[in-house]
């Protein structure tokens, strides 16, 4: 299943210019630790299957469904059975500013069994064999449709993960609603200025809260700190960036707005687990130029 592995990076190679990749896997071969830029998504459908990420294990039993978010190292020990295995090219999704609300889905590895939640899973289980029947139909608008049903899987897992983190955060779901157009607010101004300097201060000013109250509550309704956030929008940046032979390095980090080189190496190896000198020779050296014909 895996085609073009180059140290632990695996260059989802998608056929005949598509953006997704689905397998009906039933390979008994170990896939070892790895990583990649698509989102993957899992289904067993016949026996249980094991995932690794880093020191955790996920048993998926039949039907259940894991979400893999890009650049999570991930490893999948020779099982018997067959599943369900979706690749879809992170570009499409991370690019839209539209679907930014959803990307919070993918700081972690998610698994959605029945008793998740039953109308989440019966749901997102639906999308997932929707998007197998669509995947092998002679349809000019399958892939279309793919991305449809990606969509409304990832949004459901959203609004459940808002929901959790209602009960979490003290006022219920009034003080739930008022933070989330807060941050959407500073969302907007961190997407629209991550190329510059960006400060605490500014943040919190936006939300009209104090710097401490922010952060704190950042934390707890993005399961991540603003400074992770930034960074992530930032190493995004990079990753199109990169996609151009003719940008050096230095040019990149300073465009994304990292404020050095050796910052920008460090950050976005503990994301990408590559250097970007390492990501941009890896599309180089497949010959694939995402820039070619536009």
């Amino acid at each position: 299943m895996i085609k073009n592995l180059s140290g632990d990076y695996e260059i989802v190679e998608y056929e005949n210019k598509r953006f997704v990749m689905l397998y009906d896997n039933s390979e008994y071969e170990h896939y070892p630790t790895h990583w990649h830029n698509a989102v993957e998504i899992i289904m067993p459908v016949e026996n249980a299957f094991t995932v690794q990420t880093g020191a955790q294990e996920y048993v998926l039993q039949e039907r259940d469904i894991m979400i893999i978010p890009p650049g999570e190292l991930h490893t999948l020990p020779a099982q018997e059975g067959r599943r369900i295995i979706f690749q879809c090219d992170n570009s499409v999704l991370s690019g839209v500013s539209a679907l930014a609300d959803i990307m919070p889905v993918f700081q972690a590895p998610a698994v959605i069994r029945p008793d998740t939640d039953r109308d989440l899973y019966v749901l997102a289980k639906k999308q997932i064999l929707d998007i197998y029947s669509e995947y092998y139909s002679q349809s000019e608008t399958s892939d279309v449709r793919i991305y449809m049903y990606l969509i409304i899987l990832l949004v459901a897992l959203r609004e459940h993960q808002i929901r959790q983190s209602e009960q979490t955060l003290s006022g219920g779901r009034d003080k739930l609603y008022q933070y989330s157009e807060k941050f959407k607010l500073v969302l907007k101004y961190i997407d629209q200025n991550y190329m510059h300097n960006i400060t605490l201060e500014t943040l919190a000013a936006i939300a009209g809260y104090s710097k401490y109250h922010f952060s704190r509550i950042f934390r707890q309704y993005h399961s991540m700190s603003y400074i992770q956030y930034i960074n992530l929008r930032r190493t995004r940046a990079a990753e199109m960036l990169l996609l151009d032979p003719n940008i050096s390095i230095t040019e990149v980090a300073m465009r994304a707005g990292f404020s050095s080189l050796s910052t920008f190496n460090r950050i976005f190896k503990e994301i990408k687990h590559c250097t970007p000198s390492s990501y941009q020779n890896f599309y180089c050296s497949a010959g694939e130029d995402p820039l070619a014909g536009t």
